[in-house]
């Protein structure tokens, strides 16, 4: 006589999920979350890809690391080939949340180059966590190839997430701060001078970083 109530209470954490209300749906994945299930996962992922709401979907991913990772990995990776970029973004933070290195194949050099700015930020925050040590140095590389794009905040990701592999990303640094695009020669002497000094502000290493660039400094034929 269980299963009926059993799926009545799934049907009802379902249809919280996706209430109209944003306080309901919070409520509802805090709920999924502190009595997990694998019935549960499937949805949770599905949200993950719509909920409009910031605080929702941090908890949605809270629930999600409350399931067996050999439940949710899989389904979040499938979620990286998604055509909807929050979709992409929202499970690559969650596999971030998640840390499980069986998600790493999945951190494809297209999501690391993907043309929308909170999914690639997202994925080089992701790949630093996920990806074992052997493929670091090649990491490195490919996020090297992204110096340059962008605004300050997506910059300061790229940075921070070159800084988080520490030693192994000089050599693709190094030669990112001769390459012939100012823009990216500047950020990569900006990320070099944070790297050498987590104290000094971003803003003032990118404009000191411009100013060596713009004098032909660092690879530029004017010095």
């Amino acid at each position: 006589m269980t299963l009926p109530q059993e799926e009545t209470t799934t049907t009802r954490a379902f249809r919280a999920l996706a209430h109209p209300d944003a306080s309901v749906r919070l409520q509802a994945a805090l709920a999924v979350g502190t009595a997990p299930a694998p019935g549960f996962v499937g949805k949770l992922v599905e949200r993950c890809a719509a909920e409009p709401e910031f605080s929702v979907r941090e908890m949605l991913t809270w629930a999600l690391t409350r399931h067996e990772p050999s439940a949710t990995v899989p389904p979040l990776v499938d979620e990286l080939r998604s055509d909807r970029a929050q979709a992409r973004s929202q499970a690559l933070h969650t596999l971030s949340k998640i840390g499980d290195r069986r998600a790493w194949p999945g951190i494809t050099p297209a999501l690391l180059a993907d043309a929308d700015d909170e999914v690639a930020r997202t994925a080089w925050r992701a790949a630093v966590v996920l990806a074992p040590k052997c493929e670091r140095p090649g990491l490195a590389v490919e996020l090297a190839k992204q110096l340059g794009r962008g605004e300050r905040e997506t910059q300061l990701s790229l940075s921070r997430a070159l800084i988080a592999l520490g030693e192994v990303m000089r050599p693709a640094l190094d030669a990112a701060a001769a390459a012939p695009d100012p823009r990216v020669r500047a950020h990569a002497l900006a990320t070099e001078r944070l790297w050498r000094d987590p104290d000094a502000g971003f803003e003032l290493a990118i404009e000191e970083a411009k100013r060596v660039v713009a004098l032909g400094g660092a690879g530029g034929e004017g010095g």
